[in-house]
């Protein structure tokens, strides 16, 4: 028997223990100096290109948390699914810690389209609404439908246009790509996603 509420509710991969394991063998120096942080910052700067910054972080929740309110002022407003866990599950973490309100749009499917965020734009520049500064996406969503890169390069395209970032919640980006034959670059940086919240827990 198996379940897919949650990661959390399964084991852990025995090549990850056998990996702890290794790395448990004598003494680094800590706050993220070791050889083990920088090296898998070198692997992700392998993969998603030189110029980017990484910071690691406890859990999903954290990476929202840092990257949302790195790309926001408090007068802003994310816009998200309805189903999106920046919405449901993080019990008001992004709101709290970014000041920043949470708007949802329709969707049947856990994706969201730009003919729904239009709707919202009409806030812009009016002093008596929290100003959409996000679109915020998750990628492959909580249901389980994946954006293709068309669909993240609309999404990206009219963001920008409009003064907005985009944000990936990735906590199944892994899946994602492997659904799509793609790259993590492809259906990420090179689709025009500016901060990406990468999850490596959610791939067994």
């Amino acid at each position: 028997m198996r379940s897919f509420a949650s990661d959390n509710n399964a084991r852990v991969h025995p090549e990850i223990l056998e990996a702890i394991i290794r790395a448990n063998d004598g003494d680094v120096i800590s706050y993220g100096d070791d050889v083990y942080t920088q090296r898998a910052i070198e692997k992700f700067k392998e993969i998603f290109g030189k110029d980017i910054d990484v910071y690691f972080v406890y859990n999903g929740t954290g990476a929202n948390v840092l990257a949302l309110t790195a790309i926001t002022k408090p007068f802003n407003a994310i816009i998200a699914s309805p189903m999106s866990h920046i919405n449901v599950d993080e019990c008001g973490a992004v709101e709290k810690s970014s000041g920043c309100k949470i708007i949802t749009v329709p969707s049947s499917d856990g994706k969201i389209r730009i003919d729904d965020i239009k709707k919202l734009l009409h806030a812009k520049g009016v002093e008596h609404h929290s100003q959409p500064k996000v679109i915020s996406i998750t990628q492959s969503t909580e249901v389980g439908t994946v954006y293709t890169v068309e669909e993240i390069k609309e999404i990206t395209k009219f963001a920008h246009e409009n003064d907005m970032y985009v944000h990936m919640d990735g906590a199944r980006i892994a899946n994602a790509a492997a659904s799509l034959n793609k790259s993590l670059r492809e259906i990420t940086k090179d689709a025009g996603v500016d901060v990406l919240s990468f999850g490596g827990t959610k791939t067994e």
